[in-house]
C-alpha cells in the first residue's frame, strides 16, 4: 500500500473520530489546551505568532487569537495565495473575510507577515516523534520547509498515533499541545 493511500486510511479514521466528539467536549478541550498553550515558553516569548481560523471539529483557536491581540503580539493568519500558504498581519479579527475552501482569512488590506517567530498548525493526526498529519493538501509542509519558526501542532490527545506513514517531505513539528499534555520532540 501507498504512503499516499495510507494516509488517507488514518485521515478518513483519524477525522471521523474528531468529527464524532461533542460540540460542548471539543470547547472543553480547546480551551485546556489554550492553557497548556500558555505553559510553553517558545510560544509565551514569541511576537510574531502564526495562527489559523478553525473549521469543523479543529481546535477552536478563537480565544488564543484574541489572547495574542490582546497582548499587543501580530496575531499572523494564512490566505492561500497561488497554491502556497502566505500569512498575514491581522490587527484585529473583522479584517477576516471567506476564502478558498470557505475560511476565514485576512482580507487584502492586511500586510505580509516579516517575521514568524512561531506556528500554531491544525492537525489531523500527529505521531509523538513529529510526524503530523494534515489534510492531505500540503500546504503546511511546503510552507513550514521555508521558515524558521517553532511549530507547534493544536490536536486532541486522541488524535494521537503511535505513527503516521511519512515521506521527505513532510516537517517535524517541535511541540504537540493537547488538553492533557505538551509534548517536546527531541
Amino acid at each position: 500500500m501507498s504512503v499516499n493511500t495510507q494516509k488517507a486510511a488514518l485521515r478518513k479514521h483519524l477525522l471521523e473520530k474528531r468529527d464524532a466528539t461533542s460540540a460542548e467536549l471539543r470547547e472543553i478541550s480547546s480551551e485546556k489546551i489554550h492553557q497548556n498553550l500558555k505553559k510553553i515558553s517558545a510560544y509565551t516569548n514569541s511576537q510574531n505568532i502564526a495562527c489559523y481560523f478553525p473549521i469543523g471539529s479543529e481546535i477552536n483557536t478563537n480565544d488564543i487569537m484574541l489572547d495574542i491581540l490582546g497582548q499587543n503580539k501580530n496575531l499572523l493568519l494564512p490566505r492561500i495565495t497561488n497554491d502556497n500558504l502566505q500569512f498575514f498581519v491581522v490587527s484585529n479579527l473583522e479584517k477576516l473575510e471567506k476564502g478558498n475552501f470557505e475560511i476565514m482569512e485576512p482580507k487584502d488590506s492586511c500586510k505580509k507577515a516579516e517575521k514568524i517567530d512561531c506556528v500554531l498548525i491544525p492537525t489531523v493526526g500527529v505521531s509523538k516523534s513529529g510526524v503530523r498529519l494534515g489534510y492531505g493538501k500540503g500546504y503546511y509542509d511546503r510552507f513550514l520547509s521555508l521558515i524558521d519558526a517553532v511549530k507547534i501542532s493544536l490536536t486532541y490527545s486522541k488524535q494521537i498515533v503511535k505513527s503516521i506513514p511519512n515521506e521527505p517531505h513532510d516537517v517535524k513539528i517541535d511541540w504537540i499541545v493537547t488538553e492533557d499534555e505538551n509534548v517536546k520532540i527531541s
